[in-house]
């Protein structure tokens, strides 16, 4: 099986790829461990093809064919891809996109020992640098691909990382990409994209608490079934996107149910 994950920056992707690796038995093919394995090929330094790649595009394009023929050549072997665009070139994955709050992003990059090319005085400030690095990477990606990497129709799931532990979202990984695998094994599996399979929110993302709903009678009777689900609601709920905000178009009680009943996510068609 090979997965390919991207996702919000602070997302918590390698995080989760961790998890994968040891628990499932991925291995992890990383953009750096592309470029290292690149830069073995072409008997130069990791230094030396990162100053390559700041001079020359031509070296991003490398780095891109060799992570599709990483795929191609060990179609036998169990790997996650943790890369921004690896959804596009590996030519058969399972394609995920790691979604969180821009707010909870900013907090997790704070208290990140990432270097101090990452250090933020305030959460304000490290919350703009994450929206200006997002802007300029989906600009750059269409600039130089034409693809639209925040386009959620680019992944068989999306699924929100702003609320639950990464052991949780690895296990609902693993679950939907085993599923995807059945489903593709019954039909021609052509490269590219199959289409979307889940996106999968939190409640809580959702539900805002300050608008005012009417209670319903079996609300109680709701929240009690609820209770009893694992992983996600069998309803799919429409909702509106716009950057980072939610706005849920029809089953906003089912919505504030779920968030009260602690249901960690419910599946969601973007309308």
């Amino acid at each position: 099986m090979h997965i390919t994950i991207t996702g919000n920056l602070g997302s918590g992707k390698s995080t989760i790829c961790k998890i994968l690796e040891d628990k499932y038995g991925f291995e992890i093919y990383s953009t750096g461990k592309v470029q290292r394995e690149l830069a073995r090929e072409m008997n130069i330094t990791t230094l030396e093809m990162n100053q390559l790649m700041c001079s020359d595009r031509k070296y991003d394009t490398m780095i891109d064919d060799a992570t599709a023929r990483i795929s191609r050549e060990n179609r036998d072997k169990n790997i996650i891809f943790d890369s921004r665009l690896a959804w596009h070139f590996v030519e058969q994955s399972f394609k995920i996109f790691l979604s969180v709050s821009l707010n909870v992003a900013a907090e997790r990059v704070m208290n990140d020992n990432r270097g101090k090319e990452e250090k933020y005085a305030t959460l304000k400030e490290a919350r703009d640098m994450l929206a200006a690095r997002a802007a300029t990477e989906d600009k750059r990606y269409k600039d130089m691909y034409n693809l639209n990497y925040f386009d959620f129709s680019n992944y068989n799931l999306v699924i929100d990382s702003t609320y639950h532990t990464p052991e949780k979202i690895a296990s609902i990984i693993m679950q939907e990409a085993k599923n995807f695998e059945t489903v593709m094994k019954e039909k021609v599996y052509e490269a590219g994209n199959q289409g979307i399979n889940r996106i999968l929110l939190s409640p809580k993302r959702l539900y805002n608490k300050t608008v005012e709903i009417a209670e319903a009678a079996d609300l109680k009777d709701m929240v009690e079934e609820y209770k009893k689900v694992t992983n996600y609601l069998d309803k799919t709920i429409a909702v509106h996107k716009s950057g980072d905000e939610y706005t849920v178009i029809n089953g906003l009680l089912e919505v504030k149910a779920a968030a009260l009943a602690e249901v960690p996510y419910i599946p969601v068609r973007l309308d």
